[in-house]
């Protein structure tokens, strides 16, 4: 191995693993195409030494007080405000997001961390007094024990927190898996958990691919896992996971769409679609994929969205440039592919992102903004979820008919309406059959205290991320019936309890 590449391994009991690693993997900088790291591959005798390591330590922070566990939680929101920029810097250098997108990833993030250090509230259970004579009912929520969270390349800081905090603070310990592509954000992150003052063994990394999940979801000391990815391998963590016992929250893929009525203000929608389709390469679960013109708007859109691309630089994320490269080579091609496949089946492409210019390195791994008109439903860069930055868009001449396209997709994470009227906005916001709902914001992510999540084949479970949904996740309800006998007590009655 290069002295230049460094090597990233796993993270257990609060220390770098030592072991040798019979697999690794390559870890690229996307803005360069060059090798910058190698990755450590947990076989699964190594997943098992990391869980048992997070199955001991939950014993003890699940009776550590809430005080203590909210302390912990204010010192690493302090920790990761203060190596936000430190954090950014390695998304950047492993993901190829620009710089600012990455703050803003990790500022989302941050947001979570601040809701569970309200974690004594939100731990706070219901009192019923004198249910019965001289009974009293209560209840209370405990945490689960070792949980694991699967994580994808797009947010390699934002989407862990979207759960670690909250699992922490509910007095879990937590094993996390981050993607190969992108693993070193949360490893710094890890380190901050650990020096805010996390015993050692609530927070684990363990890297790997598909031997490392599989061990996870059979594994019986993990009792429940978190996941965000694909579709395909949202519902196959699912089944998997709930068939060997485990609770299970696995969010999945998405095709947004952003519906534009004729009274929209174009400005303001153009502008929405090309920083919601556009922003961190596409490469979002959120990002806006399908533009639903509802006629006659289309053309002058179109012609708005096309100025406004013009003037957009792909390139280096260090650089100032608008967007970044795609996360990989491999990547890369498959989004040419569907570049190409549009072409093929007739769309008619508006803006071409394959031309260039980029301002970087020949070798990164560039695609820059791409729009299609004209495009029908049964194209493949309508059905698929491209995760690049492409944008659909696709003319119809009515509401109902818009309303109609969005319901009958397969999909159901986020959507937006663009219109200034407000009758409009609630019959959508009612009628329509997704999780998340922007009314003029074309990516409607909902702040920390309410849960993310979308419906159909976007979410396999019942439980969305964070907020309330999160808490009540990484915990288990208690119900407590109690009765003190006061000193006059006696006698003996052999009848059914009565409520008297």
């Amino acid at each position: 191995m290069s002295t230049d590449i460094k090597r990233i391994t796993h993270l257990i009991g609060g220390a770098p693993w030592t072991g040798v690693s019979e697999r690794t993997s390559k870890v690229y900088n996307p803005a360069t195409g060059e090798v910058t790291g190698e990755l450590d591959l947990a076989s699964a005798a190594t997943v098992d030494e990391v869980v048992k390591v997070a199955h001991d330590a939950s014993k003890v922070w699940g009776r550590t007080s809430l005080t203590r566990r909210a302390q912990v939680l204010f010192a690493f929101r302090e920790l990761l405000n203060a190596n936000k920029e430190k954090i950014a810097a390695l998304i950047t250098a492993e993901h190829g997001k620009v710089l600012s997108d990455a703050l803003g990833e990790v500022t989302r993030g941050q947001e979570v961390v601040e809701f569970a250090c309200g974690i004594p509230h939100l731990l706070k259970g219901g009192f019923s007094e004198n249910v019965s004579t001289n009974v009293d009912v209560y209840s209370i929520r405990q945490p689960l024990g070792a949980v694991a969270v699967i994580s994808p390349f797009n947010f390699p800081a934002m989407v862990p927190l979207w759960f670690v905090p909250i699992a922490v603070a509910c007095g879990n310990s937590v094993v996390i898996k981050p993607s190969e592509k992108d693993p070193s954000a949360v490893n710094a992150v890890a380190a901050l958990w650990k020096e805010a003052g996390l015993p050692d063994g609530v927070m684990n990394v363990v890297h790997g691919d598909k031997e490392a999940v599989d061990r996870l979801l059979e594994h019986p000391d993990i009792k429940a896992v978190s996941f965000v990815g694909s579709t395909p391998i949202a519902r196959y963590v699912y089944q998997h996971g709930t068939a060997n016992g485990k609770r299970v929250q696995a969010l999945g893929g998405a095709k947004n769409h952003m519906v534009v009525l004729p009274d929209a203000d174009l400005d303001l929608a153009a502008d929405a679609a090309v920083n919601a389709g556009f922003g961190s390469a596409g490469e979002r679960c959120m990002a806006i994929s399908a533009l639903i013109a509802v006629e006659p708007v289309a053309d002058d859109l179109i012609g708005k969205i096309k100025e406004r691309m013009g003037g957009l630089r792909t390139g280096d994320g260090t650089r100032g440039c608008d967007m970044g490269p795609l996360v990989t080579g491999e990547h890369r091609d498959k989004v040419v592919g569907y570049v190409e496949a549009g072409v093929k089946a007739g769309a008619e492409l508006a803006v071409d992102g394959r031309e260039g210019p980029f301002d970087g390195a020949d070798d990164g791994f560039w695609l820059g903004p791409t729009l299609f008109d004209k495009v029908t439903p049964d194209m493949s860069i309508y059905t698929d979820e491209i995760f690049g930055p492409v944008l659909s868009v696709v003319r119809v001449p009515t509401y109902d008919a818009a309303l109609e396209l969005v319901n009958s997709n397969p999909y159901g994470n986020g959507t937006a309406i663009f219109t200034n009227d407000g009758g409009a906005a609630r019959r959508y916001q009612t009628e329509v059959e997704v999780g998340m709902v922007g009314v003029n914001v074309p990516i409607p992510v909902p702040m920390a205290y309410y849960s993310f999540g979308g419906w159909k084949n976007s979410l396999f479970g019942d439980t969305h991320a964070h907020g309330t949904e999160g808490v009540h996740f990484f915990t288990r309800g208690k119900v407590v019936t109690s009765r003190w006998l006061d000193p006059s007590h006696g006698g003996l009655n052999l009848g059914f309890p009565t409520h008297d």
